[in-house]
């Protein structure tokens, strides 16, 4: 009896120094590790909004998003193209009361948030294995994104080598030049018989069109011979990113990532069944033989890898590439032609501009890779377009160790957020009408548009840029293109401007144009 009473009493001891461990191990996590950061960022003069325990600053974020949920429609496009405003208002309100550096808290990881020119100049150029994608993208997006690239301690795999080498990528790219005219002819003959049929003029929302597209093209380009089933995965990638975007404001709240939520759960059933669905398509790559496609990239790169040392490391890794291959050249691409095509309905003059160009240089062809090299005009709208839209709002990175830029030390552990949509619009970086559409800024290339060139930064920044670039820009090129070559296009008086965030900047209710056969 005694025995029992004293292993009763050892258990009981040990339940409640395991609760305590629980306790302090929270409280070191949520506010004596979160203090000590903003601590050392708050003795540079560095301050920013109060967080609250736990939840740090997002139930300041999900009222103001709530708020402009609610906002009546705008009918048309807007002289002022001004994003940031509309989707981050908080942002623009704590820029304005702090300063152009603040430090801001999801949860229990802190954020500093960035418009200075010159430190974003240095984090452009910044090549340390110290300032990697941030933890939190491989714990709470893993998911989505793929978490290949990160080690146990949250650097990048990238660090050692890039997960695909971009000269392989683009040497790939340069062979799907037909693939990409072969679909954007597909657009152009369906637009034509739906014009036919409505007498001359129609009303089309051009961003399913852009999807399919580009859906066609990467699932052609990836997967081959497996098409059809390039085509379910994209359909399957577009549902796990609508779902893991709407976890986007828990990403620093411990545990979260874990708990059976609806979005969670939704998320888990659907990367599981992507796996599933690339894995055997490898597998019947495997068997059938050599493709030359993207999926034979990625499968000859895994195997050649050193650090992939077991099978399960070895499928993974061509599974999150064919997520960043997918993401990289579908959505983002489908959405930027959709702004790109939305401002030159709403800037006639410029369509006008750009389709005198495509007729002198194509001379009846349709655009291909070597034609549209010398379309400066075009260029100068797409990046225009880009400045004003662009597929990444945020750029994100973290601090493993501790780091200097400029005069601020930043502490290990910190994220530091580069704001891409204020950079992109800064009077003082782009001149008084940086809110408004002007592709001849962009007449003497990036470098002369404006007062810091690293601040254009539509596909990322530095030597992490986005994989997908080369691709993107030569389809929107040639797909836009052959759109001005063979219509002309107008606003729908339909068409409702309602820029919104998933992940990228999307039209919340899609693009519509009206179309005339030229």
């Amino acid at each position: 009896m005694e025995v029992l009473q004293y292993f009763q009493k050892a258990l009981i001891s040990l339940g409640i120094v395991a609760l305590i461990a629980l306790f302090w191990r929270l409280y070191n996590a949520l506010v004596i590790q979160p203090g000590k950061l903003r601590s050392i960022m708050r003795k540079q003069g560095i301050t920013g909004p109060p967080p609250t325990l736990l939840f740090g600053n997002i139930l300041e974020i999900k009222k103001a998003w709530s708020g402009t949920a609610n906002a009546p429609p705008i009918f048309g496009v807007p002289n002022k193209h001004d994003c940031a405003t509309t989707i981050f208002p908080f942002f623009q309100n704590w820029l304005k009361k702090y300063g152009d550096m603040f430090m801001l808290s999801m949860g229990n990881t802190q954020v500093l948030v960035v418009t200075r020119q010159e430190i974003v100049k240095e984090m452009t150029t910044c090549t340390s294995p110290n300032f990697g994608k941030p933890s939190y993208q491989a714990k709470e997006h893993s998911a989505f994104l793929g978490d290949s690239i990160f080690t146990s301690n949250g650097t990048q795999w990238a660090h050692q080598r890039k997960v695909i080498a971009p000269e392989l990528f683009m040497d790939k790219v340069k062979g799907m030049t037909k693939l990409i005219q072969e679909s954007a002819m597909t657009i152009v003959n369906s637009w034509n018989k739906v014009i036919e049929e409505k007498g001359g003029i129609a009303d089309i929302k051009v961003d399913p069109y852009m999807r399919r597209m580009s859906g066609d093209v990467i699932s052609k380009a990836c997967f081959g011979s497996s098409y059809n089933k390039g085509e379910d995965l994209f359909s399957k990638l577009t549902s796990l990113e609508e779902a893991t975007s709407k976890k986007f404001l828990a990403i620093g709240i411990p545990g979260m990532r874990h708990l059976p939520t609806k979005s969670n759960r939704k998320a888990w059933a659907l990367a599981k069944e992507i796996k599933e669905l690339i894995l055997n398509v490898v597998k019947e790559r495997t068997k059938a033989g050599y493709e030359k496609d993207l999926l034979q990239m990625v499968m000859e790169t895994a195997r050649n890898e050193e650090f992939i040392r077991s099978h399960e490391e070895l499928d993974r890794f061509i599974v999150d590439n064919c997520k960043t291959i997918y993401f990289a050249g579908y959505e983002s691409t489908a959405i930027s032609a959709a702004w790109c095509l939305m401002l030159l309905a709403a800037n006639p003059e410029w369509q006008e501009r750009v389709r005198s160009e495509v007729v002198d240089t194509c001379r009846g062809r349709v655009p291909d890779a070597e034609s549209i090299r010398t379309m400066k005009s075009l260029t100068m709208v797409i990046n225009e377009s880009l400045r004003l839209y662009p597929p990444a709002t945020i750029m994100s990175r973290e601090v493993f160790e501790d780091m200097k830029f400029g005069d601020i030390v930043i502490p290990k552990g910190v994220n530091v957020w580069a704001f891409v949509l204020t950079l992109h619009t800064d009077p003082e970086i782009w001149g008084n009408d940086s809110y408004e559409f002007n592709p001849q800024r962009f007449a003497d290339g990036v470098a002369k548009a404006c007062k810091y060139p690293q601040a254009y930064m539509p596909f990322g920044m530095g030597p992490r840029i986005c994989l997908g670039q080369h691709l993107a820009t030569v389809e929107l090129k040639i797909l836009i293109a052959l759109i001005i070559l063979r219509f002309s296009f107008t606003l729908s008086p339909t068409y409702i401007h309602s820029p919104v965030l998933r992940y990228i900047i999307v039209p919340k209710h899609g693009v519509n144009l009206c179309f005339k056969k030229l």
